[in-house]
């Protein structure tokens, strides 16, 4: 994505601008030190490039800027739940349209926030009274927090997860480590060594994944740092050939440059009690 050829549709600062692509409004930020662009659809981080380096976020070809279903790559905010534990599948914040709350910026970078509080329509797939803050910290890092604040009188259970694709040179060269000593695929736990190659589809949660998870990618000569904080659990996936052909939204060989490490709740166990605040993280350091 060449974020610098998008449409200007206002112009914030120096170095913040709001943008047209396709059917949605973009926040564009273009700093000394980074680029990167947060769709308002999604609250969904859609670029970040450390000024000097690579990608560090995938983006497929074929995803559907249309804003009207979930973009596939960059970070999809999976929110209130994760997976399939209610309907919609990874829950309704990655396809509502968030509001654009503040931007901070210095010389070391740029502080975008993001809110979506309840309203009639997300009270009718999930009766609870809440605001969502999206904070997205662009410098030589990306830094990306979810809080989540229960602004009504009574409890409320939650999970969900900042579902990162990370841009990679050749998945079939690609190690993820820091993963800890047990997984969960399908429901069943297995031991683990610690790290995981790919010669095949993997979808595991890793339940005791260190706070830092590593991404080796000898194709592109680097490794990336996924920090992760406020969740109990790692998720690691990628689709493999016959899954991405299937997807509409992915080209057939999307597989091929594309691994997800995702900082997670994947069970609903954060509870939140009337005014109280969870903030799940995940930052990412290009080495």
């Amino acid at each position: 994505m060449d974020v610098k050829q998008l449409p200007t549709l206002a112009v914030l600062s120096d170095y913040v601008t709001v943008c047209e692509l396709d059917g949605i409004k973009v926040v564009r930020v273009i700093h000394p030190k980074a680029t990167a662009t947060i769709s308002l659809f999604g609250a969904h981080v859609l670029s970040f490039q450390p000024t000097g380096k690579k990608d560090t976020i995938w983006m497929s070809e074929n995803a559907d800027f249309g804003g009207s279903k979930a973009i596939r790559g960059g970070i999809p905010v999976c929110w209130p739940w994760f997976g399939k534990a209610a309907e919609p599948s990874h829950g309704f914040a990655r396809t509502s349209e968030w509001i654009l709350n503040e931007h901070r910026e210095n010389d070391e970078g740029v502080i975008i926030s993001l809110t979506l509080q309840d309203s009639a329509e997300t009270r009718a797939i999930w009766p609870h009274e809440f605001k969502a803050e999206l904070l997205v910290e662009v410098t030589d890092t990306l830094d990306v927090k979810l809080v989540s604040t229960n602004t009504g009188d009574t409890p409320f259970q939650l999970g969900g997860a900042l579902h990162t694709y990370l841009n990679i040179g050749d998945i079939t060269t690609t190690t993820v480590s820091s993963l800890g000593n047990e997984y969960i695929e399908g429901g069943v736990r297995k031991p683990s060594a610690g790290n995981t190659q790919f010669d095949q589809e993997v979808d595991r949660i890793y339940p005791h994944a260190d706070e830092t998870v590593v991404v080796d990618d000898p194709a592109l000569q680097r490794r990336l740092n996924v920090i992760n904080g406020g969740n109990n659990g790692v998720v690691v996936w990628n689709p493999w050939k016959a899954l991405s052909i299937s997807m509409g939204d992915m080209a057939d060989n999307s597989y091929e440059t594309m691994v997800c490490v995702e900082s997670a709740v994947h069970d609903r166990s954060v509870t939140l009690n009337a005014g109280e605040t969870h903030t799940l993280s995940t930052k990412i350091v290009s080495c």
